[in-house]
Parts: C-alpha cells; structure tokens; sequence
C-alpha cells in the first residue's frame, strides 16, 4: 500500500489541498464563509442546478435508451455480436473532446442535419443529452447486460408456468435481481455526466455551465481562485455520495444473487416481437452510436480527399493556434500515453494486490482513496500541478513526464477495478504450496499469480491507455505548447474560425478514434470475463 498512497499523496492530495488553500485562505486564515458567499450568488446556483438536472435527464434517457440493448445482448445470440458489442463500446473510451467533436459534425453549424434540414442543435441542452446517451450507452449495456445474461431464465420460466403473465414474471423475478446492476448503472452515468467537461464545453456554448466548466472558468479564465475552491469541495462531495452509494449498490450485488454461465442462457430470436425488439436496437445503435462517428469521419475528409490530413503536418498552416506541425500530438499523445499506462500499472497493480490480501476499515478506506480522482475535478489537479510541483525536489513544471503523471490519476482506478475481482479469484492454497515447497513470495506471485492474472493486467493496461490517451480536463493547462496532446489540439482548433481549423480538427478527432477503437477491439479479443461487466 505504500506506493500507492505516496503516489497519491504527492500527485493528487497535495495539489488539491494547495488550490484550496488558496483559495480559502487569507492571511494564514480560513475563510469558510466563502462557501455562504459564493453559493448565494444566483449565477452560481444556475450552474448547481443546471449541473444536476442535466445529469438526471441524461440517466432518465440513458436507461430508457439501453435498456432493451442490454436485454438484447444478454438474452440474444445472433451474428456479429461480439463485434457489435465491442463498437457500442467504443464511445466509452473516447475522449470526450472526440464525442463533442462527433457531435458537433452532426447537430452543429454546417452539420449533416443543417444541410439536410436546416436544423441546428448545437448550444442546446439536447446536443448535451444525446452526446451522453451516445457516451454512457456501453455503461448501461455492459453492467445490466452482463448480469441479465448471468441470471438463470429458468427462474422466471417457472413463474410463467405458475400462471403469471410474462410482465408480471418479469416484475417479480427477473427485474428484483436486476435492481441492484441498475442502480450500479445509473449511478455511474450520473457521475459520468455530473463531471461533464468536454461535451459541455463544445457543445453548450457560454449558456450552459456544469461545475466543472464552471471550476475550468473560474480558474482559467477569471483566476477567481476563492469560487474554483468552494466548487471543488461541493463537487467532491456529491461525487463521493454518489460513489459511496454505487459501492453499496455492488456489496448488494455481490451478496444477494446466484449466477450461472452467459454462455448458456443466449438463444437466437424466434417470433415476430422479439425480432421486431431486435431490429429496433439494431436501429437504435446505427442512429445513436454509428452514424455520429461515420458523419465525423466524413467531416475529416470535407469532400476535398484528404486535404485536411495534409494539412496537419504543416507548421506554417497552422502558425496561429501551433508552435509545430499538429500531426505531432499524436506522437506527443502516444508517448505520454504509454508512460502513463506503465505508471498506472504499477500503482493500480500494487494497490489490487494489497486490497486482496488484507480485510478491515483500512482498507476500505484506501480503496475508497483510489476512486477519488473521478471524484475531483481534473481542472483542480492540472492547476494543482502548476502552484504546487514547481520547487526542488519535485520541480516538474517543465518537465514532460508532468502529463503522463496526470494522465496516471486517472487510469489506476481502472486498473484496480480491472484487476481486483481476478486477483481475488486466485485461490490462497496455490500460493501456500507454493511457499511450503519453498518459493519465496515473489517467486510464488511469478509462478502462481502472474500467469492467472496475465490477461487481465493486459485489460487493464488497454484501458489505461485509451483512458490516458484522452485525458483533457488537467491536461490542458500542463502540456505545453510545443507538445500538444491530441485532446488539446482538437479543442484548439475547435476553438478558432475557419474551415481549415474546423476540417483539422474532425481529422485529428477521427485519428484518435481509430486509435482508441483498436485498442478496445484487441482488449474483446484477449477479455477472459465475458459477463462483460465494468
């Protein structure tokens, strides 16, 4: 455990604490009144509000949306369905700048719906909406639909046999069992989309605000370090309920249900309504998920061939918003993504092995510390780095490895949450013959743990990457201009007028699609869990 609570401690707990000390403080002072002062002011409580019903709507339609994907998945076999699993998938592990970007192709100024019908969606709170569908569809479909497909059918057959209706079985049966992987589901969008940076920031425009472009604002844009403060704490309070509550949700879960094998419970579709059910998914995907990454792809290439591709590597086109040719942040990203990967390995690998060889509160609670960098605002870390990484002996201000470190916060908790259930799956006995025939504990976790959890750090080590590869909300203040990363120079470009920055700016978003899209491809073929839960 004590690598990685150094690790936290030193890369995450001490620039928090810094930005919030600056911000509270006055004259060695707290100043707690803040939190009265800035919480009253209307504009601010606009921010609070819109923040959480947004979140709320974007579940609401999440579930309703996904639902009957995850029963399809679950309960259906039918051709091509582990690839299609793997693309519904794929927004999961976009970066959110690539699904505002996706977004903006299709709702936006010039969009294939302005083009067809005149109609423009963005700077409106359903570009927001349907760019949360499309981002946390996988999380219903994966989460649900790995359990449904474990629960036995028989159960709920044999209630059907007992004369009730198949609603009714449905309500009593098969929907009790399921409750606890909806609420797990519904919560973990609620957070995705409660901390919503890069899809608001894109498509919102300056009438809409979430906390966290709130934080971003308040802290780039008006150094108005007090306001940043007291929006972090209160963002890092609800998402530490929410996060308290899923564990619940899971501890639930794990107790109360017995599973059987997904393998046997997929039958192909017979009969008009449940091949009418899986037509109407089928649909559902092709609307929600593929035609926004095919309308981005088209975009890239601006009916010019690939004008704009060209362009990315051209410094002299680009003078204005780059100090180098663009298609240089995609080596920039790679590198700083793979040290990245490499730093949550390490961490996240120590820390699921210390979580399963001890039991108590302290471990609860270092858990519970391994989850927070979802729970605080990425903004607050990146300029926590700026203010507080900038003295011997860890003066890292200009330093390159300052991204990848950042970028680590974010992927250990999906390394642990990787490589937990696995390691708790191997048997204590092996490594205890192991140690009565000699081996000393390292050899024993080379020769025991190491070939059982192979696959999984392989999972874990896809995940992190693609999660690293799109990390935005604390990169964008700490790379620097002359190693942009991928994210950063899509909201660059983004950020200026002109077809040739909107054009560069589509190309470089596909890239990064494609990159992250392989990378989860190669990650179904080497997956040894195929409830498909995260």
């Amino acid at each position: 455990m004590a690598v990685p609570v150094a690790f936290f401690a030193v890369f995450f707990a001490y620039p928090v604490a810094a930005i919030v000390g600056r911000g509270l403080k006055a004259d060695g002072v707290w100043q707690f009144g803040r939190f009265g002062e800035v919480l009253a002011r209307p504009e601010i409580r606009d921010v609070l509000w819109f923040t959480l019903w947004q979140a709320l709507a974007s579940t609401a339609l999440t579930l309703l949306v996904a639902l009957p994907g995850a029963y399809v998945f679950a309960r259906f076999d039918f051709p091509g369905k582990q690839v299609l699993r793997a693309v519904v998938t794929v927004p999961f592990v976009l970066p959110t700048v690539v699904v505002g970007t996706a977004f903006l192709a299709l709702l936006g100024r010039g969009g294939l719906l302005d083009e067809l019908w005149g109609v423009r969606l963005d700077t409106t709170v359903w570009a927001i909406l349907l760019a949360h569908v499309f981002f946390n569809y996988a999380v219903v479909v994966r989460t649900v639909g790995g359990l449904w497909a474990q629960l036995d059918p028989r159960q709920e057959e044999a209630a059907r046999v007992l004369g009730a209706s198949r609603f009714t079985a449905w309500r009593r049966v098969t929907l009790p069992a399921l409750a606890p992987a909806v609420a797990a589901a519904a919560l973990m969008v609620f957070l995705f989309t409660f901390t919503s940076f890069g899809v608001v920031q894109i498509l919102g425009g300056p009438g809409f605000s979430t906390l966290e472009v709130e934080i971003y604002r308040q802290t780039a844009q008006l150094l108005a370090l007090p306001t940043a403060a007291v929006l972090t704490l209160v963002q890092f309070a609800a998402v530490g309920a929410i996060l308290a509550v899923h564990a619940w949700t899971v501890r639930r879960r794990e107790r109360a249900l017995k599973l059987v094998d997904p393998a046997t419970t997929a039958r192909r579709p017979h009969g008009a309504g449940q091949w009418t059910l899986l037509a109407g998914v089928l649909l559902s995907v092709l609307l929600l998920v593929l035609l926004p990454l095919a309308v981005l792809v088209e975009r890239s290439l601006g009916g010019s061939g690939l004008a704009y591709y060209r362009a990315l590597t051209s410094a002299d086109a680009n003078s204005g918003t780059f100090l180098v040719a663009p298609i240089e942040a995609i080596g920039n990203s790679l590198r700083y993504a793979l040290v990245a990967t490499l730093i949550a390995l390490v961490v996240g690998g120590l820390a699921a092995a210390a979580l399963t060889r001890r039991a108590g509160r302290l471990v609860r609670g270092f858990d519970a510390l391994l989850m927070l960098p979802l729970g605080v605002s990425a903004v607050t870390v990146g300029f926590g780095f700026l203010i507080t990484l900038d003295k011997p002996p860890l003066d890292l201000r200009t330093s390159w490895i300052l991204v990848p470190l950042a970028q680590a916060l974010v992927g250990v908790p999906f390394v642990v949450r990787t490589m937990l259930p696995v390691l708790r799956a191997v048997d204590a006995r092996l490594r205890e013959a192991a140690a009565v025939l000699g081996a000393s504990p390292l050899r024993a976790w080379r020769e025991v743990d190491f070939p059982l959890v192979r696959r999984a750090l392989l999972v874990a080590a896809g995940f992190a990457f693609a999660v690293s590869l799109g990390e935005f909300g604390a990169t964008v203040f700490i790379a620097r201009p002359d190693n942009p990363t991928l994210p950063v120079a899509v909201a660059r470009l983004l950020g200026r007028s002109g077809d040739l920055n909107y054009g560069q700016a589509m190309a470089l978003s596909t890239i990064l699609m494609l990159v992250c899209a392989v990378s989860l491809l190669l990650l179904e073929r080497i997956r040894t869990d195929r409830s498909g839960e995260f």
